[in-house]
C-alpha cells in the first residue's frame, strides 16, 4: 500500500506563498507542509462549507475541549475550560505578549537563533531585541544559563520570549531546563511567553514538555499553542492561548481586545477540533515520516559532503545546517547562490539572529523524492560554491 506522505502534491497556481517562486524551483524555506492534511478535517470542512452559510463564527466549548484532551492525553498537561482563549494566530498572541508585558524602550529576550517573526513585533512596537546565543556544542544546543541571568537581572528586561520546541535548531527543552528557566523567571520578575506551536512535532518517543506543566509555571508564564504545524492548518489561521494566571491574562487579553480583531474565520475552530480530535493517528504517521526523513539527510550530508552538518534536532521538520565550512558566516550569499544555481531555496540563518550566521534551514515535510531532490540540489550547490 502506497504511503500517502509519498505524494509530490503540486501546489502551483494555489496562490501557495511556498511554492510562488519560478519552475523548476523547489521551495524548502517556509514552515508548512506539503502533506494533505488529516481526511477526517477535509471531511469536516467540505460539510460545513455545504450548508453555505458563513456568518460570524465563535469558539464553543467542544473546541477547547479538544485542545485540553488532546494536551491531557498526549503530554500531561491540564488546563481549565476558562483558561484557554482563541487567538487568530501565535504571531498575533506575540505581538500581543510584547506589548502586555514591556514598555517602549524596554528589551525582550530572545534565545537566538530563533525564529524570525519574533523579531518584528518587538521592534515595530518600540522594543529593542536582547539577544542571548543559545550554547552551541557542534552537535546540540542548550540554554546559557549564565547569560540568561544576566540578562534577566537587568531592569529594562521585563519579558523572554522562549520557542519551546526551538525552531530552528529542533530542540526539546527538558523538565529541568524548563524549571530553571522558571526560577530565573521569579527571582527578576519576568514574564515568561512561550510558543509551543511546533509541540506536537517530535521524534517518536520523545515528546516535548509543555511549560505551563511545569509546577510553579503559571506564576510567571502563558503559553501559545496551534494545530497549524503539526497538522498543516496554518492558512485558517487558528490558535489559542493558554492563561491560567488572571493577573497575566488580564494585560495580554487586555491589549487583544484593543488592538487585534480576534474573531475565528467561520472554518478555523472546525478545523482544530477535529484534527486534535480525531488526527491523531495521522499525528504519529507523519512524525515518523519526517523523522525517517531527517534521519535521511543526516546520513547522506555526512556520507557526500561532511562539511555540511545538520544538527540532529528531536523536533520540528525543520533541518537546521552548520554550513561554516562552506561559507564562513555568510549563509546569505549561499543561500542566495542555491536558489540561483541550483533552483533550491531554502531559509538563511542570518534572518534567525546574529547566532544563526553560518546556518541554513531546510524544510524537510515534504516528499521523500523531494527531500531527495533537495539533498542533491545542496551538496551540488555547496561544490559549485566552493569553486566559484
Amino acid at each position: 500500500m502506497a504511503n500517502p506522505f509519498d505524494e509530490s502534491i503540486d501546489r502551483h497556481g494555489t496562490g501557495s506563498c511556498k511554492w510562488s517562486g519560478p519552475e523548476g524551483e523547489l521551495p524548502m524555506w517556509v514552515a508548512d507542509m506539503d502533506f494533505r492534511s488529516p481526511e477526517a478535517v477535509t471531511k469536516a470542512l467540505e460539510k460545513r462549507i455545504g450548508q453555505g452559510v458563513f456568518g460570524y463564527t465563535e469558539p464553543d466549548d467542544s473546541w477547547a475541549k479538544a485542545y485540553q484532551d488532546f494536551y491531557r492525553d498526549l503530554y500531561g498537561w491540564e488546563f481549565k475550560r476558562e483558561d484557554v482563549h482563541f487567538v487568530f494566530s501565535v504571531v498575533a498572541a506575540v505581538y500581543a505578549a510584547v506589548g502586555a508585558y514591556s514598555k517602549v524602550g524596554e528589551e525582550v529576550v530572545l534565545m537566538t537563533p530563533v525564529y524570525h517573526h519574533f523579531f518584528t513585533p518587538i521592534t515595530h512596537q518600540g522594543r529593542l531585541v536582547r539577544e542571548v546565543a543559545l550554547s552551541f556544542d557542534g552537535g546540540a544546543y542548550h540554554i546559557d544559563f549564565d547569560k540568561m541571568e544576566e540578562a534577566f537581572s537587568s531592569p529594562n528586561v521585563h519579558l523572554c520570549i522562549f520557542c519551546n520546541p526551538h525552531n530552528p535548531t529542533g530542540t526539546i527543552y527538558e523538565k529541568d531546563d524548563i524549571k530553571r528557566l522558571i526560577a530565573l523567571a521569579k527571582k527578576h520578575d519576568v514574564v515568561i511567553f512561550s510558543d509551543e506551536i511546533h509541540g506536537p512535532i517530535s521524534h517518536p518517543g520523545h515528546p516535548y514538555v509543555p511549560f505551563l506543566s511545569i509546577e510553579g509555571a503559571e506564576e510567571v508564564g502563558v503559553t501559545a499553542v496551534s494545530p497549524s504545524k503539526a497538522f498543516n492548518l496554518a492558512g485558517l489561521h487558528t490558535a489559542a492561548l493558554a492563561l491560567p494566571n488572571p493577573k497575566l491574562a488580564a494585560p495580554i487579553l487586555d491589549y487583544l481586545n484593543r488592538s487585534v480583531y480576534e474573531d475565528p474565520n467561520v472554518l478555523s475552530c472546525i478545523a482544530s477540533t477535529v484534527a486534535f480530535n480525531e488526527g491523531r493517528d495521522w499525528l504519529k504517521e507523519m512524525n515518523e515520516y519526517v523523522y525517517q526523513s531527517r534521519l535521511y539527510c543526516e546520513a547522506y550530508l555526512k556520507e557526500k559532503a561532511p562539511s555540511l552538518k545538520a544538527i540532529h534536532g528531536e523536533s520540528t521538520y525543520l533541518l537546521w545546517v552548520d554550513c561554516r565550512e562552506i561559507c564562513g558566516e555568510n549563509s546569505k550569499k549561499f543561500s542566495a547562490f542555491l536558489r540561483e544555481k541550483v533552483g533550491l531555496r531554502v531559509s538563511s540563518g542570518e534572518t534567525f539572529g546574529e547566532a544563526g550566521k553560518g546556518f541554513i534551514r531546510i524544510n524537510i515535510a515534504t516528499s521523500r523524492a523531494r527531500v531527495k531532490d533537495g539533498m542533491e540540489r545542496l551538496v551540488k550547490g555547496a561544490l559549485l560554491y566552493l569553486k566559484s
